[in-house]
C-alpha cells in the first residue's frame, strides 16, 4: 500500500507542491511549525534514514533543501530535520525531511 506522501506526489492527495525534480517532491506542511515549514519527500518510497541504501548518490535532498529555502527568503537561516523511528516522532514511513525558517530557531530542539 503506497505512503500517503507517494499518493500526494502521485496526484490522489492535494497539496501545496513548490519544487520538484526526478528525485524529490517538496510540499508545504499542513500541521506547520514554523512559518515555513516545508516536507522534502523522495520520489522512491524508502521507509526512512535507516532503509536509505548505502550505494547511490543521495545529495539530492539537501540540494533541494537549499534551492527551496532561497526561493522561499530563508537567507537568515533556517533548521532540516529528519526524524528516524518512532521515538523520533516519525509519523510517515517514507523518507522526508522537514525544512523549517521563518523565525529564529530555538536550542535544544526537544
Amino acid at each position: 500500500m503506497a505512503t500517503l506522501f507517494t499518493r500526494i506526489i502521485n496526484g490522489e492527495i492535494p497539496a501545496e507542491i513548490v519544487y520538484q525534480d526526478e528525485h524529490c517532491v517538496a510540499f508545504k506542511d499542513i500541521n506547520p511549525q514554523a512559518p515555513v515549514h516545508i516536507l522534502i519527500v523522495t520520489r522512491q518510497e524508502i521507509p526512512g534514514l535507516a532503509d536509505l541504501p548505502e550505494e547511490g548518490d543521495h545529495k539530492f535532498l539537501l540540494n533541494a533543501a537549499k534551492k527551496i529555502a532561497e526561493q522561499m527568503g530563508l537567507a537568515g537561516g533556517y533548521r532540516l530535520v529528519i526524524n528516524q523511528g518512532l521515538d523520533a516522532g516519525q509519523t510517515v514511513d517514507h523518507l522526508h525531511v522537514h525544512l523549517l525558517g521563518g523565525r529564529p530557531m530555538n536550542w535544544p530542539p526537544g
